[in-house]
């Protein structure tokens, strides 16, 4: 019988804010922002508002500790291979925020240069509604398989049990998620169809060799 790997596994954390508080801080910091910079900047956002990514100079201690908490969890997993007990690898931050409502959501995308992606959601905007027709799920691409279904797309990979594997993962945002991810994971919103407001913060992480002590 045919022997089958599943090879070149993407690593998806996903973890949880712990603190109420911090997360009401965060979103007034987000709040004053907009309403200070209530054009904010068009990146990969279609409607809503995007922040500039100069969050952790805006945002206080909590965004600092939010950036914080997600180089904690970079560094759970990620190794230097040449130097396994201590990295030789700290990682430089970049922070900004989004506010979607109705109809806004964000197109695929990926963040090049950086080696690690986090996104936090401090309100879901759903409030509390399970409705799927709602929308505003985060898209996950698996990056290879354009390159196939481009000339085969009825076509799908099966895995151990036989079941078709998707090339598009969905994943459901909940108030006090966070995920973090490659940043060459190819990601978009769905548009999000809730009459809530969705407020998200986005971090990447680039890998920097440390200076000498």
């Amino acid at each position: 019988m045919a022997e089958t790997r599943n090879l070149f596994a993407t690593p998806f954390v996903i973890d949880q804010l712990q603190s109420a508080t911090g997360m009401q801080i965060l979103r007034e910091a987000i709040e004053a922002e907009m309403a200070r910079d209530a054009g904010g900047v068009s990146i990969s956002n279609i409607g809503g508002w995007h922040s500039n990514t100069q969050m952790m100079e805006w945002g206080g201690e909590a965004a600092k500790a939010l950036v914080f908490k997600a180089m904690t969890l970079a560094d759970q997993r990620t190794l230097d291979t040449k130097s396994p007990q201590e990295s030789r690898f700290g990682w430089i931050p970049e922070m900004w925020a989004n506010v979607s409502s109705k109809g806004n959501a964000n197109q695929y995308h990926t963040h090049p240069g950086s080696y690690w992606s986090a996104v936090a959601y401090i309100d879901d905007g759903y409030a509390g509604n399970d409705d799927p027709q709602l929308g505003g799920e985060l898209q996950l691409l698996d990056p290879r398989a354009p390159l196939t279904q481009m000339a085969a797309p009825d076509l799908r990979l099966l895995d151990d049990a036989g079941k078709p594997l998707s090339p598009e993962i969905t994943l459901r945002p909940r108030t006090g998620m966070m995920v973090l991810f490659p940043s060459w994971l190819q990601h978009a919103v769905r548009p999000f169809q809730g009459e809530g407001t969705r407020i998200s913060i986005a971090i990447n992480l680039t890998a920097a060799m440390k200076r000498p002590a």
